[in-house]
């Protein structure tokens, strides 16, 4: 890299750093406030709550990672623009866009950071909240009217109740989708099961199922029905307890945990579009990054004169309006109104087409 190329950088990822990392501190100092009498009253030893927040640093930290950009992109052109340096870069031949590359560099290692943080976040929130107490338990033992996805991924149960001393399980729904006939569809329905432990002979393993029927679907228009007394399913092999384990919140779960879990929930029937956009999002948000870079060089630009009062304002207005956005898009893409997956891209889509007529427009 050039001198000029790494004075660029430096200047950028400077206020970049101070920026991602103050916005997290600020946030806690907030949280800290509000929450201090809840900790209290919980009891929670200090240490506790302070390796809580720790853990909660990555989710703020991507929360925050395209304002934190923009920031840096806005702070870094204004003071290159107020002391005349994109002026006598222009003068000796270098153009703006030649001026901003090493900005976009830095950008692009933004959203590769991004995209760390969207996988370090899920592992992270699951501990915070068992360090801050926040997990619902449920009772230990029993649960009613839950749906999960089977170990080999093609079944969906969904149990009216589960009791873990008696081993035994009430209105059991068993579905699996097939593909042809070759590997039919069918629903087992039975009234109760109980748990056998597991042996290394399968007739003596799993749960016995009690008093259902069996629907067997070769086609659209072919189903079988078979009433039984009892049935020992070979692939029903969860033991009691993991079927009273506590379900993850989205944001507990990466991108393809919450792809399965997306999967499953599809196949018993369930209105996915909200997860569906919460899980583009880990995508959407740091690459948006690069984009509300290329939106917010050619407007810090606009002002020769512009000064700390004006990065304040241009970068301030630009994340409220990129957040709005996004709860916006979220709600339409929940709604269904636009597929899911669009509706995460769509505050970038904006912004980029936005960016680039700014960036047209620029004198170079």
């Amino acid at each position: 890299m050039r001198p000029l190329d790494r004075y660029v950088l430096s200047e950028f990822l400077k206020i970049l750093a101070a920026t991602a990392i103050g916005f997290p501190a600020l946030v806690i100092v907030i949280d800290v406030t509000e929450s201090l009498e809840k900790y209290l009253h919980r009891q929670l030893p200090i240490g506790d709550v302070v390796m809580a927040y720790v853990f909660g640093v990555p989710e703020t930290m991507f929360q925050v990672l395209p304002a934190a950009v923009l920031f840096a992109t806005v702070f870094a052109i204004v003071g290159f623009t107020r002391h005349s340096e994109i002026t006598a870069a222009k003068a000796s031949g270098i153009s703006f866009y030649r001026f901003i590359r090493p900005i976009v560099y830095g950008s692009v290692c933004a959203t590769g950071l991004g995209l760390l943080l969207a996988v370090a976040t899920p592992p992270a929130n699951n501990r915070r909240d068992e360090l801050l107490q926040e997990k619902k338990q449920f009772n230990a033992d029993s649960r009613s009217n839950f749906t999960f996805a089977a170990a080999e991924g093609d079944r969906v149960y969904e149990v009216g109740q589960a009791n873990v001393p008696k081993r035994s399980l009430q209105y059991l729904q068993i579905e699996r989708k097939g593909r042809g006939a070759a590997y039919p569809s069918y629903i087992i329905t039975a009234n109760a099961a109980q748990y056998t432990g597991l042996t290394r002979n399968w007739t003596k393993s799993g749960w016995l199922l009690t008093r259902g029927v069996v629907h067997l679907m070769t086609s659209d228009s072919a189903n079988f029905t078979i009433e039984f007394d009892s049935l020992r399913d070979r692939h029903f092999i969860e033991a009691p307890d993991h079927l009273l384990a506590n379900p993850k919140a989205p944001e507990e779960m990466g991108y393809q945990a919450l792809g399965e879990f997306i999967t499953a929930m599809e196949r018993s029937g369930s209105d996915v579009n909200k997860l569906r956009t919460e899980r583009m999002l880990k995508v959407a948000i740091p690459v948006t990054c690069i984009i509300i870079m290329l939106f917010g060089a050619p407007l810090a630009t606009s002002n020769q004169r512009g000064g700390a009062a004006y990065g304040v304002g241009v970068s301030l207005a630009t994340t409220v309006i990129f957040l709005m956005l996004v709860q916006l898009t979220q709600a339409i893409g929940s709604k269904g109104i636009v597929n899911p997956e669009l509706a995460a891209w769509l505050p970038s889509i904006l912004f980029g087409v936005v960016g680039a007529v700014l960036l047209v427009r620029v004198r170079t």
